[in-house]
């Protein structure tokens, strides 16, 4: 039932098949007189087979087909002897016939090749292994004796199993087949071997069996013969009357014309017939106008070479200073390339970067190239000198800890003729105000003195005291009063 629902399908085909068949049994053993006697005596006895046989095409032109079946097939041996007068003396037996017959329901799987022979007939050639499963099986045998004119009969029921004496309950084999079908029905001649041993006697030996026989089949669905030789010039396999180029090798996909790039568009109709494309450009590829490998279809950028990051556009310079992003280590400020795309830096911190600053690690002015103004340094350099001069107590007389700013206020004064030099006085509010008045210009006094001492032009130097005229913190308290104690110095340039 599952072989008949199994081949349903129009192209495929399923037959009753019965007929004759003469079995045998091949058996060698090691037994000493066994080719004597008995051996001879042993013959094929006639059995039947019958069953259903299906047809699978395994190609399109039905040439190859699959061959499974379903048979109840009969097998076994005969063995008769006669015994001559001496032997039936002997054995007391004037004949022994033995009829042994072993059925099985058997699952050939063949691989058939059919060719044809004239316009309604096939030649049919097929072969391949059978499973035998064991059915039924019995032994008859008959004995007649000097002291009897009848015969003595015993029928014995094979059983199976591993045992000796017993039937194995499979037995596998080769089978072939060769003969002439009609699309009604088929006769073949038909052999098969079995290769295993299927019974166990209490001797060493082995049992194998042989069958060759005649069927005859008749087919249950309509099928048809194998297919005409086709018409077929460029030998590509597609008949001529379904190839667009007949003359020309082509793939079945390509409807039989040549499509050299596989594209599935034929090389008559392809622009671009040894490079794989697609139909909306002829058969070519997608073009790349730039050349960035980002073909136009994707690309964003089509006539500039970008790359595939950015679907097809060159690397963004978000900043717009001529660095893209990817080596801007600054991609948000615009900058400079020297500085991998960072703006120039000002390590002084004067407002003049790095690049223009004629002094970059010291605090400068645009005016003077980032370097430090002289005069503004002269100036500096004067006013730490003056917080650096010290007087003996309530006295005009200049300590000495203060000449090495002095001297420094000298070397100026002479390297910068151009140069004048205002020396000031000043006093805190403790004690009468004349004193303080009178101390403060003699400070000052010893100063200008000193100065001049060292070869600064009087002329150049002027002094004056103010006393407590002109405080720069509050004398409440003694911190006050001691930066109201000093002497200013102040250039005036001419």
């Amino acid at each position: 039932m599952l072989l008949i629902i199994g081949l349903s399908g129009n192209s495929q085909r399923i037959a009753l098949i019965g007929g004759l068949g003469s079995a045998k049994v091949i058996e060698k053993n090691q037994v000493n007189v066994w080719d004597s006697a008995a051996k001879p005596y042993y013959s094929s006895r006639t059995g039947i087979h019958f069953g259903i046989l299906g047809e699978i095409p395994l190609t399109a032109d039905q040439r190859w087909q699959f061959q499974p079946g379903i048979v109840y097939q009969s097998k076994g041996k005969k063995f008769f002897r006669l015994y001559d007068s001496l032997s039936a003396v002997k054995t007391d037996t004037i004949l022994s016939r033995k009829n042994t017959s072993v059925n099985y329901i058997e699952f050939p799987l063949n691989i058939c090749f059919k060719f044809s022979f004239g316009k309604t007939r096939n030649i049919i050639v097929s072969a391949g292994p059978y499973l035998g499963l064991f059915y039924n099986g019995k032994e008859i045998t008959e004995t007649r004796f000097n002291a009897s004119s009848d015969f003595n009969q015993d029928i014995r029921k094979l059983e199976t199993g591993s045992g000796e004496n017993k039937i194995k309950t499979t037995d596998i084999g080769l089978n072939a087949r060769f003969g002439i079908e009609t699309s009604k029905l088929f006769v073949s001649a038909f052999i098969s071997q079995g290769l295993s041993n299927f019974y166990t006697a209490p001797y060493k030996s082995s049992f194998r069996h042989r069958v060759a026989g005649i069927s005859i089949g008749f087919f249950l669905n309509k099928g048809s013969l194998i297919e005409k030789k086709i018409r077929d010039k460029d030998l590509d396999g597609i008949p001529d009357d379904q190839d667009t180029c007949p003359e020309i090798a082509g793939s079945i996909i390509s409807n039989g014309c040549p499509d050299q790039d596989g594209d599935c568009i034929v090389d008559k109709s392809d622009s671009c017939p040894a490079r794989a494309g697609i139909a909306k450009y002829i058969g070519c590829p997608i073009p790349d106008t730039d050349g960035d490998g980002v073909n136009d279809e994707v690309d964003k950028c089509i006539d500039v070479s970008g790359n595939s990051k950015y679907a097809g556009c060159p690397v963004p310079d978000t900043d717009g200073d001529g660095l893209n992003d990817e080596s801007d280590s600054c991609k948000d400020v615009s900058g400079d390339r020297e500085f991998n795309g960072c703006p120039i830096p000002d390590t002084d911190g004067d407002g003049l970067n790095d690049k223009e600053d004629k002094c970059p690690n010291e605090t400068g002015t645009v005016k003077n190239n980032g370097c430090p103004d002289a005069h503004e340094q002269m100036v500096e350099l004067v006013n730490l000198a003056a917080r650096n001069i010290f007087y003996e107590r309530s006295s005009d007389k200049i300590s000495t800890i203060s000449f090495g700013s002095l001297d420094e206020v000298a070397v100026i004064l002479k390297n910068n003729p151009d140069l004048h030099l205002e020396i000031s006085g000043h006093s805190d509010n403790t004690g009468k105000a004349e004193i303080n008045l009178k101390l403060s210009e003699k400070r000052a006094l010893a100063v200008k003195k000193y100065l001049e001492t060292l070869g600064v032009e009087v002329s150049r130097l002027k002094a004056k005291g103010f006393g407590m005229q002109q405080p720069i913190a509050p004398n409440n308290f003694e911190e006050g009063r001691a930066k109201n104690r000093r002497v200013e110095l102040k250039l005036i340039k001419v």
